[in-house]
C-alpha cells in the first residue's frame, strides 16, 4: 500500500471506536452553541445548525488539521451583525459564499506561514481569553436559575473529572449528559433545555443559490464583511490547529486547512448556512474524549444532522446544566494555569503582551483585534531589544588621520537613530573607514541613516570608505542609497 493511501487509510480509520464516540459528545455539544451564534447574527437558529453540519463534515474530508472541530462560531458570526440587520439573511449568505472563496486564494497563496510570526505570549493570550469568553457564555444559564441547576452542574463536573479513573471506554462527557439528563427526566424536574434556545430543524438544508443581485453594488457590500469574516476565520483555525498539533504531538497542514474552510464555507453558503471555523472549545472536547482522526469531525457533523432530525424531541430535553458543565470543563482546561507562576519569572514584555492580549480580547469580545494587538506589541518589544544589542566603537590611527568605526548589530529603523548618533562630525579626520562587517542593514530608514552619516562626514571634508558589507545589506544600499547621486542632501531631507 503506497504511503498516500496509508496516510489516508489511518487518518479515517485509525481510531475508529475513540472517533466514533467523541463525535458524538461533540455534536451534543455543538447544538446549543450553534443556536446561540445563530441569535448573535440575528439569524434563525436552523442558518447555525445548517452551518455546523456542513463545515464539520466538509473540513473533516478535505481539511487539514485531522481531529480539528469546525463549525458555525461566535468569532465570525459578530462580525456579520451588521449585515443582517442592514441588508437581511440572503446577503449573509452571499457573504459567505465569498468567505469561502478568500480562503481558498489565502490557502493557495500559502499565507497560513504569517503563523509564524504570533508569538508565544500571543498564543497564551489567546488561548486564555478565549477559555474566559467560554466560561462568560455559561453566565446566563446560571443567573436566575431554579436552585436545582447548581447542583446538576456540580454533579455533572464530578462525573466529568471523577469517572475517567474508573471508566475510559466512554467519554465522561457522554456519560454526564446522560446520567444528568436521566435525573431531570426521573424526577420530573422543570429546568431549562436545549429546546427553550430554539426550534430545531425537521428538514434537510437544500443547495440554493443566495437571492441578491449579481452587481458590484452587491460586491461592494459584501466584500469588506467577507474580507473581516475569512481573516477571523482562519486566525482562529491557524491558532486552533496549532493548539491541536500541540495537544496531540501531530502535525496538520496549515495551508490544507485554509483551503478547507474556504471549501466548507462556499458550500455552506449555498446550502442556507452562516460562515464559520474551527472551535476550540469543540476541538478540545474531541480531543480529550479521544477523538483523533477525520472520522471525528465527520460523525460529529453527521451526528448532529441526525440528531435534529430524527431524534430532535430527545436532543431538545437536555438539561442545560450538563452541557454548562462540559463547557466550564473545557474552559477550565483551555485556561494555561501555568502562564499565571509564569508571570513572576517571564521577561516583563512577555508578560505585558500575554495579559493585553487577554484583556483587550474579553473587552471587544473579538479574537482578531487582540491578536492583531498582541502580535503589533510582540514586534515593538522585539524591534526595541534588538534595537538595545547594537553598538559603535571606534579607534584612530597614531597621527590621528584616519579613525575607523566598526559597527556590530542590526541597523534598521529602530536603531538608525543611535546610528547616526554614535559619529563625531566635528573631529573632521582625513579619512573615516565605516565597517560593517559584523552589521546589516535592513531597510529604507538604515539606507537612509548611512547615506546621512555619509554625507555629513563628507561636508566636512572627510573621505568615506563603506566596507564589509554583506551581499544582502550591499544589494538594499545600491538599491536605496543616493549619497552618490547629485543632490544626495536635498533628497534625504525631503526637499
Amino acid at each position: 500500500m503506497t504511503d498516500p493511501l496509508r496516510n489516508l487509510k489511518h487518518e479515517w480509520l485509525g481510531n475508529v471506536r475513540a472517533d466514533l464516540l467523541a463525535g458524538l459528545v461533540v455534536a451534543l455539544a455543538l447544538i446549543p452553541e450553534a443556536i446561540a451564534f445563530s441569535i448573535i447574527a440575528g439569524v434563525d437558529p436552523k442558518i447555525g445548525l445548517y452551518a455546523s453540519f456542513s463545515i464539520a463534515v466538509l473540513t473533516s474530508i478535505v481539511g487539514g488539521r485531522p481531529g480539528m472541530i469546525s463549525a458555525a462560531t461566535a468569532a465570525t458570526a459578530v462580525v456579520m451583525v451588521t449585515l443582517v440587520r442592514d441588508h437581511g439573511l440572503q446577503y449573509l449568505l452571499a457573504c459567505t459564499v465569498l468567505t469561502g472563496v478568500i480562503q481558498i486564494a489565502a490557502g493557495w497563496l500559502k499565507l497560513a506561514r504569517v503563523m509564524r510570526f504570533v508569538s508565544r505570549s500571543v498564543m497564551t493570550g489567546f488561548v486564555n481569553a478565549l477559555a474566559i469568553l467560554i466560561f462568560l457564555a455559561q453566565l446566563p444559564e446560571l443567573i436566575d436559575v431554579p436552585p436545582m441547576t447548581y447542583a446538576l452542574v456540580a454533579l455533572g463536573l464530578a462525573i466529568i473529572y471523577l469517572v475517567p479513573r474508573f471508566i475510559s471506554v466512554i467519554p465522561s462527557p457522554l456519560i454526564c449528559i446522560v446520567i444528568i439528563t436521566a435525573i431531570v427526566w426521573g424526577f420530573g424536574l422543570d429546568l431549562r433545555t436545549v429546546g427553550d434556545m430554539g426550534e430545531l430543524p425537521d428538514t434537510l438544508p437544500i443547495f440554493l443559490l443566495p437571492d441578491v443581485p449579481l452587481t458590484l453594488e452587491t460586491l461592494w457590500i459584501i466584500l469588506p464583511y467577507s474580507i473581516a469574516v475569512a481573516a477571523v476565520g482562519l486566525l482562529e483555525s491557524m491558532m486552533t490547529a496549532q493548539i491541536v498539533d500541540e495537544l496531540t504531538d501531530t502535525t496538520g497542514n496549515k495551508n490544507r486547512e485554509c483551503i478547507g474552510q474556504g471549501v466548507a464555507n462556499t458550500v455552506t453558503g449555498f446550502l442556507g448556512g452562516m460562515a464559520g471555523c474551527a472551535m476550540i472549545g469543540q476541538s478540545i472536547i474531541n480531543v480529550k474524549s479521544g477523538g483523533r482522526g477525520r472520522l471525528s469531525g465527520f460523525f460529529a457533523g453527521c451526528g448532529l444532522l441526525f440528531m435534529i432530525l430524527v431524534l430532535g424531541d430527545l436532543v431538545s430535553e437536555i438539561p442545560m446544566a450538563a452541557l454548562v458543565a462540559i463547557m466550564i470543563m473545557v474552559s477550565v482546561g483551555t485556561f494555561s494555569w501555568s502562564s499565571i507562576k509564569a508571570l513572576r519569572t517571564n521577561p516583563r514584555s512577555s508578560s505585558i503582551v500575554m495579559l493585553s492580549t487577554v484583556a483587550l480580547v474579553v473587552y471587544t469580545h473579538n479574537l482578531a483585534i487582540g491578536v492583531a494587538f498582541g502580535v503589533l506589541l510582540s514586534a515593538l518589544f522585539f524591534a526595541a531589544k534588538i534595537a538595545q544589542l547594537f553598538r559603535v566603537t571606534s579607534t584612530i590611527t597614531p597621527d590621528g588621520r584616519t579613525r575607523t568605526y566598526t559597527v556590530e548589530g542590526q541597523i534598521f529603523f529602530a536603531s538608525a537613530e543611535p546610528f547616526e548618533r554614535a559619529f563625531d562630525f566635528r573631529e573632521a579626520p582625513d579619512s573615516v573607514i565605516i565597517d560593517v562587517s559584523k552589521a546589516h542593514i535592513w531597510d529604507i530608514s538604515s539606507v537612509a541613516a548611512v547615506d546621512m552619516v555619509i554625507l555629513k562626514f563628507r561636508r566636512e571634508g572627510t573621505q568615506v570608505d563603506l566596507v564589509g558589507m554583506n551581499e544582502a545589506s550591499e544589494t538594499i544600499v545600491d538599491k536605496l542609497g543616493v549619497a552618490d547621486q547629485p543632490g544626495a542632501m536635498d533628497k534625504l531631507m525631503g526637499h
